[in-house]
Formats: C-alpha cells, structure tokens, sequence
C-alpha cells in the first residue's frame, strides 16, 4: 500500500504542479523590508493543488516599481529582477508540458515523477519568490542621549577648541543591494521581514556614526550652527563611516539626513563667543571703538549716580588715568589702527620702482638698467625733448614766460605749438601743456610751427 500510495502521489503531486504559475507582490507596506511572493489563483483556477514553492518552468513573476525580485532554489539564489515589468523564468529544474519542447516536457516530467517517487510521493524541492522593498524608507527618528565632541576651527581668530554637541532630528535609509540583504541577513522567512526587527539595530549604529561624521565636518571648519546647511556633505561622511555594517554587511544605505537645530552646552556656547569678542580687540581701532563706548557708559552711569553725581565723576576719572597709565587709551589706540592700514594696504598698493638711472619696460613691465630689456628685448624708449621755449640765457627749457633758472623773460619770437596728430590749438600757442588734452600726443619740438 505504502508504494501504491507513493506512486500515486508523486504523479499526482507531478500533475498539479504542471501548470504554470503567476507570481505577483501588492504594494509593499513601508513597515516590511521583504516579503514572499504570492500565486495567484482564483475561483476559475485549476491550479490549486500545486506545491506552494514549486515555481514551474514558464512561469511568469511580475515586478512593480520600488521593488526588487529574486528567485531562490534550494537556499541558493538563482536569479535576480530589478526592472518592472514581466519576468519569464525559463530555467526552472520542474518541467512544464504547457511550455517549451513537448515531447522533451513529457519525458522529463516521468523523470521527475521516478524522482519523487523515491521520496515517497513528495517534492524533494524548494523554489521561492521574494520581494524586496527597494523604496526610500523615511521617517526614522534619532536623538543624541549623550553629547557629541565637535571639533571647532576658525583660523581668522585662531580659534581650535573642542565642544558638546546634542542633536535630532529624521532619516531616511533605503535597501541598495538586495542580495547582501537576503544573504547576510534576511534570509528564507517564512512570509515578511520586517523593519521593527532592525530599527532598534540601525537607529544605535546611526547615533554612534555621528561622531566620526560630524569630525569630517569639522575638518572643514565649519561651525556648530552651519552643520544643518551642509547636509549633504553630512550624508557622505554618515554613508563613509557606516559602510562596513549597513553597505558591506547589510545592503543598506542612508538617503538623506533633516536636522533640528544643533545645541551646545551654555557654557561652550559663551566660550565660544567669548574667543570671539576677544579677536575683534586685536584691531586697534576696534578696541579703541570699544573703550569709547565703555567711557561712554561709564559718564551716564556717573551722572546717574545715587550718591551724587560728583563722586560718581571721581571714580570714573580715577579708572581713566589708570587705564592711562597701565594700558592704553582711546587715542592712542586709533593712532595705532591708522599707523596699521596704510602698511596692510601698501603691499595691494604699491607699485614696483624702476632702479636708480633705470627704466620700466612699456611691453612687459620689468625694470631694467641698460639699453634693452632683460625680459623681452625691448628697447629703451628715446627721451622726448619737453615742451616749451629755450632760454637764450643759459639754455633752459621752460613753459612760462620767465626763465626759471635765470629769470630772463620769453622772447616775443618764442615759436607757435600746434598738435602734429590731431591738430589741437592750445590757448596760448607759445605755452602748450606737455600732452594733447585731444589724443594725449606730448608735445615736442616736432609740434612747434
């Protein structure tokens, strides 16, 4: 009886599972990672007495949006679809006379019912569908219990100090690699794998990649209070320092990163701002600013004073002529910044001399002493005879009408300049200006008519 009953169920078993399967998956809640997936069968459908995790060669497993589907035959993953659409899987290991070459279905269905006849009627096989869910899974709320060190740079004021940080806020993670997923942590569930049994996992190595995150950021210099600007160089660092337990282990990522407002200790807050106030005294003038406002403060005060006005204005005069004798006062702090601006701006100002008895280069600007350029080869400009008249005298050049030298007055027959380029007339033809206000020309003896 027990081979009659062996024999009888593994060709009916065989001819159950001939029919070819649709596998399908509903829209995947945001409270599952994975799932098994469904055959679909209906009140018209003969295939109901198939094996649950036979999956017969030809059928079909159909993928949506945001979901990722594999085939596991055996424990072992088989085949992998990440594309929505269709899928026929065609290399199953169970035949199917509904699919393929008949005449070889056939003869590999009898080999198959020889098989399970040898197990007693039964499949001695486990095929299973599995879908994951590869859309952004938002919502994970984090907090800090602890403080975490952040370093604190800023160069302009020398400024490198540790502080506390605390911090909350939202993220989001998604599954990047399923197969990691599957193999290292899913595994062959028997119907869902859902997130409450890794938020509490993921949510303390999150908190705990804060640290070597927010040390990044700090190499960067950027502030406590500039850390919810730069989430996105956030994200890098977090997806950096947990890559070995969520990318490497698990097959997962973070998405993005929404901060609430970071707060410090009161304490590093207020030294913050202390280091602060005391860089801006660096500048003089600034300080000097500063001991004004104070002074100022300090005479309202006095002529406020309870005790009269008079002994209000004493201890104020006996703070200044302290602060004259030990330190510095309000003018001589100004005299101090003017005495710093112009040496902080010469080296944006000044402009490179030409040696003594040397000449700067019109073509590259270099200095040179002889005849030509030591850069490009230029030669020395010739020198342009100055305009004027010559005094019969002592030989003078001069512009007015009065030699400057000698004192000798312009002779009445001094010659008339007119601009050689343009033509330019200057007022007084016998004292023209050392350039044309016309084409900026210089006037020469070549202008003289």
């Amino acid at each position: 009886m027990g081979l009659i009953k062996a024999a009888v169920g593994a060709a009916g078993g065989m001819l159950a599972d001939q029919w070819r399967e649709y596998f399908y998956c509903e829209s995947i809640d945001k409270s599952i990672l994975m799932t098994k997936g469904q055959k679909r069968t209906s009140g018209r459908s003969s295939n109901t007495k198939g094996n649950d995790n036979i999956i017969s060669n030809g059928s079909i497993i159909a993928v949506a949006d945001g979901q990722c589907m594999i085939i596991v035959e055996q424990g072992k993953v088989v085949d992998v679809c990440a594309e929505p659409g269709e899928f026929v899987y065609d290399s199953s290991t169970e035949p199917s006379i509904f699919y393929g070459n008949l005449g070889e279905n056939i003869k590999n269905t009898f080999a198959q019912i020889g098989k399970r006849f040898t197990f007693g009627g039964d499949t001695a096989k486990d095929q299973r569908v599995y879908y994951f869910n590869t859309k952004e899974l938002i919502d994970n709320k984090f907090g800090t219990p602890n403080p975490i060190p952040f370093r604190v740079v800023d160069r302009n004021i020398g400024l490198d100090i540790d502080v506390s940080i605390r911090c909350s806020g939202v993220y989001s993670y998604k599954i990047s690699d399923p197969l990691k997923f599957y193999t290292f942590l899913a595994g062959n569930v028997e119907q869902d794998y859902r997130r409450e049994e890794l938020d509490t996992t993921l949510k303390t190595e999150f908190i705990s990649a804060l640290a070597p995150a927010f040390a990044k950021l700090s190499d960067l210099e950027i502030r406590p209070n500039q850390i919810i600007s730069h989430t996105t160089e956030l994200e890098t660092a977090m997806n950096e320092a947990l890559t070995a337990k969520w990318s490497d282990l698990r097959g997962l990522s973070v998405v993005s990163i929404a901060l609430n407002p970071i707060t410090l200790p009161e304490e590093d807050a207020e030294m913050i701002k202390q280091a602060q106030r005391t860089a801006i005294m660096r500048d003089p003038t600034m300080a000097g600013a500063t001991l004004v406002g104070a002074q100022a403060d300090a005479m309202k005060a006095a002529a406020s004073n309870s005790s009269g006005a008079m002994n209000g204005f004493i201890g104020m005069g006996m703070a200044m002529n302290a602060g004259g004798m030990g330190g510095m006062n309000a003018q001589n702090l100004f005299a101090m910044g003017q005495q710093q601006q112009p040496q902080q701006q010469a080296p944006q100002q000044a402009a490179p001399q030409a040696p003594a008895g040397g000449w700067t280069c019109d073509k590259c600007g270099a200095q040179a002493t002889g005849n030509f350029c030591p850069q490009c080869g230029n030669k020395k400009p010739e020198p342009q005879a100055a305009a004027g008249w010559q005094c019969g005298k002592c030989g003078t050049v001069n512009q007015g009408k009065f030699c400057m030298n000698c004192g000798a007055p312009k002779p009445a027959g001094a010659p008339l300049y007119k601009c050689d380029k343009c033509g330019w007339t200057p007022a007084d033809p016998h004292n023209p200006p050392k350039f044309c206000p016309q084409c900026g020309d210089p006037f020469n003896e070549n202008d003289a008519q």
